[in-house]
Order: C-alpha cells, then sequence, then structure tokens
C-alpha cells in the first residue's frame, strides 16, 4: 500500500497517509479561500490509519451546515496541513500542496462554485457543485 507524507514549509508538523485518497476536492468558499490565502483549497481526503508527526496548533470553524472542522497549523511556519471532522472518525483532508507532488490526481469535486473567481478553470470532469453538496 503506498505511503505519503505531507509536510508543512518547515518540516516540524507532517502526515503520513496510506492508499490511495478516498476523494479530491476543491473549495471556493470564502472561509477557506481565507484560510489558505488562496482564491480556493485544494483538499484530499483520506481513510484511517494516519500518523502525525509533530506538535499542530488547532482551530475549529463551524461550516454552513453545521459540520465543526478542526484545522491543524503548524505553530512555527503556520501552514494549514490538516482537518478532520468533529464526530467523523476514520478520515482526514490534507492539503494536496502538502505533498509537494506536481503529478498528484486532478480534483473530481468542486465545491461553492458560487464563490468561484471567474478566471479560475476547472480540470475537465470536474463535478461541480453551488454550495455544499447535501
Amino acid at each position: 500500500m503506498p505511503i505519503r507524507i505531507g509536510s508543512c514549509t518547515c518540516g516540524q508538523l507532517r502526515i503520513e497517509v496510506q492508499g490511495a485518497p478516498t476523494g479530491i476536492g476543491i473549495c471556493h468558499c470564502l472561509a477557506c479561500q481565507q484560510r489558505t490565502g488562496s482564491v480556493f483549497a485544494a483538499l484530499a481526503s483520506f481513510a484511517a490509519p494516519y500518523k502525525v508527526i509533530g506538535s499542530a496548533t488547532e482551530y475549529v470553524r463551524t461550516g454552513d451546515q453545521g459540520a465543526k472542522f478542526i484545522f491543524r497549523f503548524c505553530p512555527v511556519c503556520g501552514t494549514n496541513l490538516f482537518h478532520t471532522e468533529e464526530g467523523v472518525a476514520g478520515s482526514v483532508g490534507v492539503a494536496v500542496g502538502a505533498f509537494a507532488d506536481p503529478g498528484f490526481p486532478a480534483p473530481q469535486l468542486s465545491i461553492y462554485d458560487c464563490r468561484r473567481h471567474p478566471w479560475v478553470r476547472l480540470p475537465a470532469g470536474t463535478v461541480a457543485f453551488k454550495k455544499d453538496p447535501p
């Protein structure tokens, strides 16, 4: 089973995941734009088990549908590396850029497409949702 290691900029915080991603998506919501400092967040979901190496700072944000997301940041360099959803065990969302792999697969989903900057083009075959899918 393939192992991937995602890392913050300084290398203090890392996450080790196994197997293929269970999903890859991009989110254009304003909260993700502010959180990443970019025009969208690119995230890959992986099933447990996963291993965290280093220490993280946590930030909890409540989504539009009431879910609580726990984002983990490196306290040294500030990189937002991964997140989980409160009450949902068994999966983790990792920032695609943390793998530093230009060959990483393209997203399958685009959410909050209503907030997508008009100059951002989605890869062919990406399924877009106006907001968060049900």
